[in-house]
């Protein structure tokens, strides 16, 4: 087990390392001058002796790979730079908007995972029945329904026509169903299919049919027996999905207001808020590298032939 983890861990450094690399490399080749930026973030005339002593002073006139390391020496000491459009050190920035994006996308993994496994139950009992039949429809649509359209029209039924929810952030529990209903819906039309799937896939089982012959009851085969096992074949699926809610959450909070790591994010690309958007590319590379090392972790604990096969290989 401590091997597979530090085989993991390493293979995660590398790849942040890689990341961090090409993230630098992006805004080191985009065309607008930083010490311009700032000067005008400072309300600053930008002269050409000005933009000079400036680019001097940070650095900028430096070969590629010096700049890098370092700003890869300030990343180490948690020195993440400074944001020009907020007027704040970048940390602060980002401590200040992720318990926002962390709320909504718990609550949106929360409903979507929940719904896929009932959803999928129902399906995988009611194979080729009407309920079958009108959960896979509704698969199909979340699935091909676009999310920021799906927002729009959420907001518009819900908030400006029937005023029954909030359409910006409250500070109350209802201000975070629309959002999470919006960045859910498409996966869970996807994972209620994979969830059938497996399910079904599970009931052909030997172990099942020996189940139901020593008369055990339908609720405990599904329970302790066939939704574990259908829940480790998807497992690793579900970490990939991590990267679908970080993603999402961009469109989502410009669309309801959020004033979360997505709508940060896109005020940096508005504002060329370099320093900022280099450090929410990397906090979100990172969070998805990590949750995906939790799920692998996850899955080596709950099949132990994955442990065999490793014991087998030394």
């Amino acid at each position: 087990m401590i091997r597979y983890l530090w085989q993991r861990l390493w293979q995660l450094a590398l790849l942040l390392v890689g990341i961090s690399f090409i993230t630098y490399g992006l805004m080191y080749i985009s065309p607008s001058d930083p010490a311009e930026i700032q000067l005008l973030a400072n309300d600053s005339t930008p002269t050409e002796e000005a933009l000079k002593a400036l680019r001097e002073e940070m650095g900028l006139d430096d070969p590629f790979i010096v700049q890098y390391t370092r700003w890869m020496k300030n990343i180490a000491v948690g020195d993440f730079g400074y944001s020009h459009h907020f007027r704040q050190n970048v940390v602060d920035v980002l401590l200040s908007r992720v318990p926002l994006t962390l709320y909504l996308s718990v609550v949106a993994f929360l409903l979507f995972i929940i719904s896929s496994i009932v959803l999928g139950i129902f399906s995988a009992i009611y194979q080729n029945r009407l309920a079958d039949y009108i959960i896979r429809l509704f698969s199909v649509m979340t699935i091909s329904i676009p999310g920021f359209w799906l927002g729009l029209i959420l907001l518009y039924i819900f908030g400006v026509k029937l005023h029954l929810l909030p359409i910006t952030y409250t500070n109350t529990w209802h201000s975070i169903i629309l959002p999470a209903v919006t960045l859910s819906f498409p996966l869970i039309g996807k994972y209620t299919r994979l969830f059938r799937a497996e399910i079904a896939e599970q009931y052909q089982q030997d172990y099942v049919v020996g189940a139901q012959m020593t008369g055990t009851s339908e609720i405990t085969i599904m329970l302790r027996y066939v939704l574990p096992n259908a829940i480790i074949n998807i497992l690793p699926l579900i970490g990939l999905s991590i990267a679908t809610l970080l993603g999402g959450t961009v469109i989502v909070e410009m669309i309801f207001s959020w004033n979360g790591l997505g709508k940060m994010a896109m005020d940096a690309i508005t504002y060329r808020d370099y320093d900022l958007l280099q450090a929410y590319v990397l906090g979100m590379t990172t969070i998805y590298v990590f949750c995906n090392l939790l799920v692998d972790y996850a899955v080596y604990l709950m099949d132990p032939r994955i442990a065999r096969d490793e014991a087998l290989a030394e």
